[in-house]
């Protein structure tokens, strides 16, 4: 049995992530003939041409495109097993890579990457803050922490809790407008729209007697962050539906009240995600174990 070519097959990973073979070579620290050569070897073995190549420029073929996952894997799984080998005999060092939604890293990731840094001071952390939806892989993260019903995929995932959204609006707005009854008055009330929501123009509600509608809410703010409708809402401009670590604070102290309460989005949880693999470096493990402890 003949064994894979790994070495080709992280090497074809680093030339689609760079896209060329002399960037390649100088992040793998290797000579421009050395990556050809195992790029060339990997097609031959395979028995199909994984990029097409110019004289200025290369693109994945087909077969690329659709090879180019395994061979992300492949690097990545012999990257973790390297940083795993020299985690069990030295300090926990090196870096983590992580995602997360802005609001909620500002809000509640920052401290706790602060405390973790404090325990662990080889560990370096990389923290990328979006709203948009990233892929781990292809991205080269070790984590990120998304809000989200997540859909079947091929990551593992750890949920921390569920999060509670509500719909608030000001005192100001109510006296101003009156308080709608029914998710169906929406139509004929200023309301603020969360662009990164998966139907941000129609809103989808279930009652807690089980009913559902669907509404198409009158816009008057749309955004793709949660923290920027909170200085409208508390103005007296709109109504909103927030999540409970962006407007908790705002409700208690009487900036905002809630409204609708009776209707729901469909449920959410804040979770830990990460890439398919189960084998991961320490360093990384170690910042799952911390946020697991610090978010719930």
């Amino acid at each position: 049995m003949k064994l894979p070519d790994y070495e080709a097959w992280a090497i074809f990973a680093a030339v689609a992530r760079r896209g060329s073979f002399t960037a390649a070579a100088q992040e793998l620290n290797l000579s421009k003939p050395t990556i050809s050569k195992a790029i060339t070897r990997l097609e031959r073995s395979l028995g199909t041409v994984l990029f097409h190549r110019t004289s200025r420029k290369i693109s994945l073929s087909t077969a690329g495109r659709s090879l180019l996952p395994h061979a992300r894997q492949i690097a990545y799984d012999g990257e973790a097993a390297m940083a795993a080998a020299r985690d069990t005999t030295h300090l926990l060092r090196g870096q983590v890579r992580i995602a997360a939604p802005l609001s909620y890293g500002i809000s509640h990731l920052a401290p706790v990457i602060a405390d973790f840094m404090n325990q662990y001071p080889e560990i370096a952390i990389d923290v990328q803050l979006s709203d948009a939806r990233i892929d781990l892989v292809e991205e080269g993260f070790d984590l990120a922490v998304r809000i989200a019903a997540l859909p079947d995929s091929s990551l593992r995932a750890i949920k921390l809790r569920p999060i509670e959204r509500y719909f608030v609006t000001s005192p100001a707005y109510i006296e101003r407008r009156g308080e709608p009854d029914h998710p169906s008055q929406l139509g004929e009330h200023d309301c603020f729209i969360y662009s990164n929501l998966p139907t941000p123009e129609v809103w989808h509600l279930t009652g807690l007697d089980g009913k559902k509608v669907s509404v198409q809410p009158k816009c008057r703010l749309r955004t793709n962050n949660g923290t920027l409708e909170l200085a409208s809402l508390i103005a007296g401009h709109g109504i909103s539906n927030l999540p409970d670590f962006l407007c908790a604070n705002d409700v208690k102290d009487g900036r905002l009240v809630t409204i609708l309460d009776d209707w729901h989005f469909e449920p959410i949880d804040l979770n830990i995600v990460m890439p398919p693999s189960a084998l991961r470096p320490a360093r990384v493990n170690a910042l799952i174990d911390h946020l697991r402890d610090n978010l719930r």
